[in-house]
């Protein structure tokens, strides 16, 4: 019998986090799929399923308002913001994935950028009235994945919202990346200033084994 393939972001994973770098993967990941030799998971045409609901739900509005999305990849969330009316910038720390993007977007209104969630521009910081953390941090082992998380909350302007999307820790362990998030993970999101909203764990409708954060907390303004 074959054995079944690896995937991808495992195999790169795996060797990035091996020399020491466990963000290089990204970029390796996203110049692989450029020249065919790679499959992007996340590459799909429509924003991301709980991004979209919570925006119905809350009817989002974002005429006048700014908003980031942090690890942006090939810009499915951020098109999607800026479709809702935000002023949007997008980063990613993989060059090519921020070049996909523009490629893929010529006449978008976002500002892609290519920037570090490990140290993110200063400029940054208390700038965006919504901060969308979808499915990013997930993909960093510890302990990086603590730096990253106390990073996200700093960018949140007062008053401003930050949505955190991720998947939830269920006990059973496999090869990551992901590595989903626990809920004590969640709630470090909630830096000095932010307030949790609401934190909901949803079960996925098709396998009762997948659940999934989504996390909504408040700046003070």
């Amino acid at each position: 019998m074959t054995e079944p393939a690896v995937p991808d972001t495992t195999r790169l994973a795996a060797a990035s986090l091996a020399a020491g770098d466990p963000t290089g993967w990204f970029e390796q990941l996203y110049a692989e799929a450029g020249a065919g030799t790679a499959h992007v998971p996340w590459d799909v045409p429509r924003p991301s399923k709980l991004l979209a609901e919570w925006a119905r739900d809350a009817a989002v509005t974002g005429a006048g308002r700014r908003a980031l999305v942090v690890g942006c990849g090939l810009g499915r969330d951020a098109e999607f913001l800026a479709g809702l009316g935000f002023t949007t910038t997008a980063f990613d720390i993989s060059a090519t994935a921020v070049r996909t993007a523009r490629e893929r977007h010529p006449d978008s209104p976002v500002e892609y950028a290519v920037a570090d969630l490990l140290d993110p521009p200063p400029q940054w910081r208390g700038g965006f009235d919504l901060v969308c953390e979808s499915n990013n941090v997930q993909a960093l082992p510890q302990p990086v994945r603590d730096r990253a998380i106390a990073h996200v909350g700093p960018l949140v302007a007062p008053g401003g919202t930050l949505l955190v999307l991720a998947a939830a820790a269920t006990g059973t362990g496999t090869a990551g990346p992901p590595w989903p998030l626990t809920r004590a993970e969640i709630d470090a999101f909630a830096v000095p200033g932010l307030t949790p909203v609401r934190v909901d764990e949803l079960v996925d409708a098709d396998d009762p084994l997948i659940r999934r954060w989504r996390a909504e907390f408040r700046a003070a303004g």
